[in-house]
């Protein structure tokens, strides 16, 4: 730990990708406490990638990617652990995983930001929902199929069906959801199409370096 510490901390020149990844490497192999190495591995990686960023705003993450694709990891660790002194595998995976990290976080930011943009079409119509349409709204942006029924709508807001259909027709009427085509006891509602071109469809890539930028 001595010789990897003096190592990580060392100012001689080195690729901080590269050395991202061999001290993620160095430190799960050495596997100094019984647990919890393969959380703080991933802490050191990162501290490597925001040092090799030069910025103090970070918008992906490397320990999510790791996780994402733990079964390539654990694969190519054990590989590299019970093999050589060669790492050129690990380092090819490692810096692998990078471009899917940025593009989990982009397409994370567009959904932020288009979430905000949807809320600020709604000021500018002058339309205030109130607290318990708010929650089904945000619940909406959540869900992987941007649509719930009555059901799931008495249970976000923990009121009556009564009140919750009334707040959802008014939702209706102000165009900001639609209900779908099937009907009956399968009625589910959506936010309205307008209403998501004029929110999540208005987002670009400009939007992210000016962001970036303003951060």
């Amino acid at each position: 730990m001595g010789k990897f510490l003096k190592w990580l901390d060392g100012s001689e020149q080195q690729d901080p990708l590269l050395k991202a990844a061999i001290a993620h490497l160095w430190f799960v192999t050495i596997h100094p406490f019984q647990d919890g190495n393969g959380r703080i591995g991933r802490a050191i990686a990162e501290m490597c990638l925001a040092r090799s960023d030069g910025s103090a705003q970070r918008f992906y993450s490397m320990s999510s990617q790791i996780l994402e694709e733990r079964e390539g990891y654990y694969d190519v660790l054990e590989k590299t652990q019970a093999g050589s002194l060669d790492i050129t595998e690990w380092l090819t995976w490692f810096l692998g995983c990078l471009d899917p990290s940025h593009q989990a976080i982009e397409s994370n930011l567009r959904q932020c930001f288009g979430k905000e943009l949807f809320w600020q079409d709604l000021k500018k119509r002058n339309l205030s929902p109130n607290d318990r349409q708010k929650k089904v709204l945000n619940k909406l942006f959540r869900r992987v199929r941007r649509k719930t029924n009555q059901r799931q709508v008495d249970e976000i807001t923990k009121t009556s069906s009564r009140t919750a259909l009334r707040d959802i027709e008014e939702l209706i009427a102000a165009g900001v959801i639609e209900q779908e085509e099937a009907g009956g006891r399968s009625t589910s509602y959506r936010l309205n199409r307008a209403a998501k071109v004029r929110g999540a469809g208005l987002v670009d890539r400009r939007s992210f370096g000016y962001i970036a930028k303003s951060a």
